[in-house]
């Protein structure tokens, strides 16, 4: 054989051998995405069979700022909006509870690829992404809500100064999508400490850095907030402030990984 079909042997096995791995980690991929939207759906399956207390418990805020004597409701302007309205509570719930799931299969996938030393280091990561997220939705189900609703309501008038009466007739399903959109806007900022701690950690950024651009975080904080919350101050405000608490979190777990990397 020549020496330029050995080449071209040699090269066609070497392609061969690089598209396979790919390819394998593709199928590996799309298997973990398929059971992490499986786990989704079982789970969204199971929640619709309790919607009602699901239901209850998202509204009940709302019911307790409006207090036990008075004649506020929900309503629906479309014969379909109440079903549909289910529907998304049982999804949004659904995602919720399997969250843990998705980090579960992330880390499947990403684990064989890992040294004993990196598994280590990135397991705690792993934990601490759904805890956070978990603590982010009871913040604003336990902190923002029973602040947010009373500020709302207190718009209301009986008609003496207005001359005819403001009355809230919220429709349910924007009641829930706004209730849904703070939980998973909450959820997601609350992962700011593990963002910055694995950048920190791969030396992308620092602490002193970060403590130098603390005045820059301040400000983009409050314009995210002002995004992924009502349009009122109050609001903007009960986001902002955790995410600034922690990102000087951050600060302290990026300094700690910097010293653990000079001492080893």
């Amino acid at each position: 054989m020549s020496s330029d079909a050995q080449q071209t042997d040699q090269h066609t096995d070497h392609a061969d051998h690089t598209r396979t791995p790919v390819a394998g980690h593709l199928v590996e991929l799309r298997r973990r995405l398929l059971l992490s939207f499986a786990a989704m759906l079982a789970g969204t399956a199971v929640c619709f069979f309790f919607v009602e207390p699901i239901y209850g418990f998202l509204v009940k805020p709302l019911a307790q700022a409006m207090g036990d004597g008075s004649t506020g409701r929900l309503i629906y302007t479309g014969l379909t909006e109440a079903f549909f309205t289910y529907l998304k509570v049982a999804f949004f719930a659904g995602v919720f509870l399997t969250f843990p799931v998705l980090a579960i299969q992330v880390w499947r996938f990403i684990a064989p690829g890992l040294y004993g030393n990196e598994k280590k280091t990135f397991l705690p990561f792993l934990i601490a992404t759904p805890v956070l997220f978990f603590l982010g939705g009871a913040c604003v189900y336990y902190v923002v809500m029973p602040m947010a609703w009373p500020f709302f309501l207190s718009f209301q008038s009986m008609g003496s100064d207005t001359v005819l009466p403001i009355q809230l007739e919220a429709r349910v399903g924007e009641y829930l999508d706004l209730v849904m959109v703070l939980i998973f806007a909450f959820g997601l900022c609350f992962q700011l400490p593990v963002l910055l701690t694995l950048l920190g950690k791969a030396g992308m950024v620092t602490a002193d850095g970060l403590a130098r651009k603390r005045k820059y975080a301040v400000i983009v904080t409050f314009i995210v907030a002002a995004f992924l919350t009502p349009p009122d101050i109050i609001s903007q405000v009960l986001l902002a402030i955790p995410v600034l608490g922690l990102y000087e979190v951050s600060i302290l777990l990026v300094r700690h990984v910097q010293k653990n990397a000079v001492s080893a």
